[in-house]
């Protein structure tokens, strides 16, 4: 069994969710169960199913959750340009946010090539 608190991506992906909760929080009310709950929904996801994947006893299941955390940072990345493009986030938030956003998917894919 893994530690998930030490390691870097994880501390990142706490990072960027709660960033992605800050920036929601200036959207339209009527996004509340739209682009809001769903941006949430896929940065809380980032870095629980990594530590869900430390769980897992063989590394290929550790490799499998951490496919599904990159899974749920290409759909933040999806839904943060959808917001920018409603102009829910100004140019200069939109590019810091995916700065991170990309920052944090590609730690996530350099695991997964290690990985068996």
């Amino acid at each position: 069994m893994r530690d998930f608190t030490k390691y870097e991506v994880w501390k990142d992906g706490i990072d960027l969710a709660v960033k992605t909760y800050e920036l929601t929080n200036d959207f339209p009310s009527e996004e509340k169960f739209g682009l809001i709950n769903q941006m949430r929904r896929a940065a809380v996801s980032m870095p629980s199913n990594f530590a869900e994947g430390c769980s897992r006893s063989s590394e290929k299941d550790f490799k499998r959750f951490v496919e599904i955390s990159l899974g749920s940072g290409f759909e933040l990345k999806t839904q943060t340009i959808i917001a920018s493009r409603l102009k829910f986030l100004d140019l200069e938030q939109s590019e810091s946010y995916l700065s991170e956003l990309d920052k944090l998917s590609k730690q996530l894919n350099s695991l997964r090539n290690k990985l068996k």
